[in-house]
């Protein structure tokens, strides 16, 4: 197991999320839907470790989560998380993809090579040296997602990273976000509002509403045969929110 998340609880004014036991496999795709303000974004901050949560346990590889600022750190450096907005630098692409090899002090050979494959994957390697915020904004997202999954991390988590991109754009992110799945067991959580998205792309599915986990379970299940009808009404578009 991945993650495990037990009682977790998120308030501010009032309680914004309560997760009873959530469980993320290792090599699987995860697609979480849901309402606006139902919870999905803050579930993702509290899994990549950027929002604290008030109660519960959380567990990552079977171990709990260190107290110990650096040790932290650490783990939060296992993952990657990409926004709906996308966040380049100033620089050239070649260099927004291999920042976080550098970071990581990978050598010249290896940054070279896995930044001209990534590059090559999503199609953009005749853009290797153009500035980053000359970009569109389909071909800033593919960069985006490069650049996280430079260094393989064991989770990467994504924020509606489709929202607002035409149809081309979608197409060759989800391909990649299948491919870097199948070829490298990257475990990948995704936030859409897309039922469609996540029928396509997710093995496993998780429907948020109003801050609780209404239901999870394989793809086809959710949307073939689920269990709530709270469940059944938003995946047939029929929950007014």
């Amino acid at each position: 197991m991945l993650v495990e998340l037990t009682d977790i609880r998120k308030k501010y004014d009032k309680e914004v999320l309560k997760v009873d036991k959530l469980l993320f496999q290792k090599g699987l795709i995860y697609g979480i839907i849901g309402p606006s303000g139902a919870g999905k974004s803050t579930l993702l901050r509290i899994i990549n470790l950027l929002t604290p949560f008030n109660s519960g346990t959380y567990q990552f590889m079977g171990r709990p989560l260190p107290s110990n600022g650096q040790e932290r750190l650490k783990l939060q450096r296992k993952m990657a998380l990409v926004f709906q907005k996308t966040l380049l630098f100033k620089d050239s692409v070649w260099n927004n993809v291999a920042y976080g090899l550098k970071a990581r002090g990978f050598s010249r050979s290896e940054i070279t090579q896995r930044v001209g494959e990534l590059l090559e994957q999503v199609g953009l390697q005749e853009l290797a040296f153009r500035r980053a915020d000359t970009l569109s904004g389909g071909e800033a997202q593919r960069i985006a997602i490069a650049r996280a999954v430079a260094f393989e991390p064991h989770l990467l988590l994504l924020d509606e990273p489709t929202a607002n991109l035409d149809p081309g754009n979608i197409e060759l992110i989800e391909k990649m976000i299948r491919q870097l799945n199948r070829t490298k067991s990257i475990t990948v959580v995704m936030v859409t509002h897309n039922v469609f998205q996540a029928h396509r792309i997710a093995q496993e599915v998780i429907f948020i509403h109003e801050g609780r986990i209404v239901e999870s379970g394989p793809t086809e299940q959710i949307f073939e045969e689920p269990l709530d009808p709270r469940t059944k009404a938003f995946v047939e578009g029929r929950m007014i929110y």
